[in-house]
């Protein structure tokens, strides 16, 4: 505990900064004090929900980011490896197309489809990887091949109905398409139940922690400490599937925060998945914040797509974490 207090610590200090600046800051200024108790309150009511769904969706993309690398035993893994993101993508685009064609409000078919494209595709990759899971134990190296190339062979089918959606979209729904698969943070009707899964998942990821420290240390070892590796794979795909499926439902697909930042914490703190969990959703919801509140006052008054600032970001950060590595 005295190792794991001042790093926790840290990092939700580092939370409650960026989450007050977030809520403070934003593309019509910061707030002054001379400002009026109604452009407050309704500044108040416009960027503190944006701020707590750019935090949970990048809690949420860590923390699945932080499992898959478990999982995959591949410290450059994340949660889109596997294809999950390209379904809930897919889906909601298939169903704001829906949606237009059937005259319904399109905001009202985006979340639902993204949940939707995203159940197929955790079906269709259980259907597709359950030998694989199965035979980790027997030969890790070759079975997580099988998974890797099975979730990419899924990402490409998924990104090619993402390209006919935008194909068929009119033209007059192309610019907001394509906006929201970028990266969306407009959209707050999701932020209870996202909040509900995370809280679940951050129980389990405590819960099962130390037998995640076992697993990384190799199959044998952890089945000869009585882990039972089959069940504990399963419920860690089940877990970053439906961290990266609510995240993709509320803001489109965000790269790099679930790649760098548990990869840089791993680098900084160990591996220890009792610190590197909690800390890698503490640490990507403050990344995601301050992101957006770059994306928001960067080109003022006009708001960047949150996916543009994480992509300028995370690849010089990660391209230094790989030089870090080696050196």
């Amino acid at each position: 505990m005295r190792r794991f207090l001042p790093v926790l610590c840290t990092l939700l200090l580092l939370s409650l900064l960026s989450l007050t600046a977030a809520a403070l800051c934003g593309s019509t200024g910061c707030l002054r004090p001379s400002a009026s108790a109604d452009s407050v309150s309704l500044l108040l009511s416009l960027r503190v929900p944006r701020a707590l769904t750019a935090f949970a969706v990048g809690a949420a993309l860590a923390l699945s980011g932080a499992l898959m690398q478990v999982l995959l035993r591949n410290p450059l893994a994340d949660p889109y490896v596997l294809g999950l993101s390209g379904g809930s993508a897919a889906g909601a685009l298939l169903a704001m197309l829906a949606a237009l064609h059937l005259g319904w409000p399109v905001q009202l078919a985006t979340a639902p489809g993204a949940l939707l494209g995203a159940a197929v595709a955790m079906l269709l990759l259980f259907g597709l990887v359950r030998q694989s899971l199965r035979h980790l134990a027997i030969s890790p190296l070759l079975s997580s091949q099988r998974l890797l190339l099975t979730g990419v062979m899924l990402a490409a089918g998924f990104g090619a109905l993402i390209s006919l959606a935008l194909s068929v979209a009119p033209d007059a729904q192309l610019r907001g398409m394509v906006f929201w698969l970028i990266g969306d943070l407009d959209d707050a009707r999701l932020l209870p139940v996202t909040a509900a899964v995370l809280i679940l998942a951050l129980l389990w990821a405590l819960r099962y922690a130390p037998a995640l420290n076992l697993l990384a240390r190799g199959d044998a070892f952890a089945q000869l400490l009585g882990v039972p590796v089959l069940r504990l794979r399963v419920m860690v795909l089940c877990t970053a599937a439906a961290c990266t499926a609510m995240a993709v439902a509320m803001a489109g697909t965000i790269g790099f925060v679930g790649l760098v930042v548990p990869h840089g914490l791993r680098l900084l703190i160990g591996n220890d998945q009792r610190l590197l969990l909690p800390g890698a959703m503490l640490g990507g919801g403050a990344a995601l914040t301050l992101d957006d509140l770059l994306a928001r006052t960067v080109v003022a008054p006009v708001q960047l797509p949150v996916g543009v600032i994480t992509a300028l970001i995370g690849v010089p950060c990660f391209l230094w974490l790989l030089a870090r590595g080696r050196s």
